[in-house]
């Protein structure tokens, strides 16, 4: 997930983000600006956005925040009209767990998710008994969790899934023990562990570089497409044609795209999938969700 990135910020942040969310016009008053919330609003390519919807007739504020558990929640209060800062296992997480129905209105690119080290100059070198990190939110969890495993790191039970928990882990086929923190977190625990998988919102606050990944899952497997990131949007709401420009002016305009490449370190891969094919696609990961329980 692309899944603010300033991590001395997150205290703060949040809180000056929800309330600048709850301040002014309400979401859809006529004349408001569309509010967008987002992780990373520091990239240089959301100033770019933000000019390219003006020429285009609609005032945007991008709403930064500093954690990715608050966006979701902002967008049901209405606090916010749209947000882009996730994938779609993450929104079914979202959907399931706080009972509400969030859809996607439009896709925009999907992100590798890395395995870093300073200790260690590749997989191999990482000793047996190890530790590493990983994100403790349940869909980058269970994505780290077949990220280690593509590795060689560790082993799930029944070959993995975008469902697989800490308690899959075959400790006994496994070369390294896995511990969970909150994703902004994973960076600053380097010193300490052999390595620790860091979602791209956090890499370069960290000092780190993209190609300094030790091991990544592969984007461009079909099996991924749950993780595209997604505009979101409160059901009801996903044929708004305000939005539905939004979307088409990420999609569409070089220089944001070339803004988002740059951020992401060359990682982007930029995926137009059909509106209808994302809510699909979200749909089915919710029933298996709450097929688990």
């Amino acid at each position: 997930m692309k899944l603010s990135r300033k991590i001395l910020a997150l205290a703060a942040a949040p809180l000056l983000a929800l309330g600048m969310a709850a301040c002014g016009s309400a979401a859809g008053d006529e004349g408001a600006p569309v509010k967008i919330g987002v992780v990373g609003a520091s990239d240089p390519y959301w100033a770019t956005y933000t000019e390219a919807a003006k020429a285009e007739g609609i005032d945007v504020e991008i709403v930064d925040f500093g954690e990715y558990t608050l966006p979701n929640p902002a967008l049901t209060e209405g606090e916010l009209d749209l947000n882009q800062f996730q994938h779609i296992v993450y929104l079914a997480r979202y959907n399931v767990s706080a009972g509400e129905d969030l859809t996607p209105v439009g896709s925009t690119a999907i992100y590798p998710l890395g395995l870093y080290s300073t200790q260690y100059d590749s997989v191999e070198e990482i000793p047996d008994g190890a530790t590493v990190a990983i994100p403790n939110d349940e869909s980058n969890l269970s994505r780290g969790l077949l990220v280690l495993q593509s590795a060689g790191l560790v082993t799930l039970e029944g070959g993995g899934s975008a469902f697989s928990t800490l308690d899959e882990i075959d400790e006994a086929k496994s070369k390294v023990k896995v511990t969970t923190l909150e994703a902004s977190l994973t960076p600053t625990s380097l010193p300490d562990v052999a390595a620790a998988i860091i979602n791209n919102d956090f890499v370069e606050d960290a000092g780190l570089k993209f190609e300094d990944a030790i091991a990544q899952d592969d984007p461009s497997d079909p099996a991924a497409i749950p993780y595209v990131n997604i505009f979101a949007a409160r059901a009801g709401e996903e044929n708004n044609e305000t939005y539905l420009k939004l979307v088409e002016i990420y999609q569409n305009t070089q220089s944001v795209q070339d803004g988002v490449q740059e951020a992401s370190g060359n990682t982007a891969e930029f995926l137009k999938v059909p509106a209808e094919d994302l809510r699909t696609s979200l749909a089915k990961v919710q029933k298996d969700i709450e097929a688990r329980g």
